[in-house]
């Protein structure tokens, strides 16, 4: 008895996406690297540049990353001077984490970082929307 091929690594969708994943941070690192800016820096700035300020496990809960990955980013980004980690002073088991000067400072960056991938991505508004929503749903589908 002849066994069924396991499908081809082209019928993967779990590779095109891990595939387009990479190539879309990998276009991101040049001008991150200017910034003094790793990828999940960047992230992290993005959320907080929308919220001021957030408890770490509400960061954790935007970017979809676990506590334990996310400490030790914060960490080190407070050490550049990036943000600032200090204990709720309503409830001190919550870590609330806000933009330090020098994290404000890049905001200024962000609108030509977002507009450089966009034009590099080479999507028209309507593309760029339909494929946003339709890893949004994706991703929704798969997220317990």
């Amino acid at each position: 008895m002849r066994s069924t091929p396991a499908p081809s690594l082209g019928q993967q969708l779990c590779f095109d996406l891990y595939a387009a994943s990479r190539a879309v941070t990998s276009a991101y690192r040049p001008v991150l690297s200017e910034l003094g800016l790793t990828y999940p820096q960047y992230l992290v700035l993005i959320v907080l540049w929308e919220h001021e300020s957030l408890t770490v496990r509400e960061v954790a809960a935007h970017l979809r990353l676990d506590h334990g990955t996310l400490t030790p980013l914060l960490k080190r980004m407070e050490g550049l001077g990036l943000v600032e980690r200090r204990r709720d002073n309503d409830d001190e088991r919550y870590v609330v984490v806000s933009l330090a000067a020098k994290g404000e400072s890049l905001r200024r960056h962000a609108e030509r970082i977002h507009c450089g991938m966009k034009d590099q991505l080479g999507l028209d508004e309507a593309e760029f929307e339909a494929l946003q929503a339709t890893l949004r749903l994706l991703t929704s589908r798969v997220t317990p």
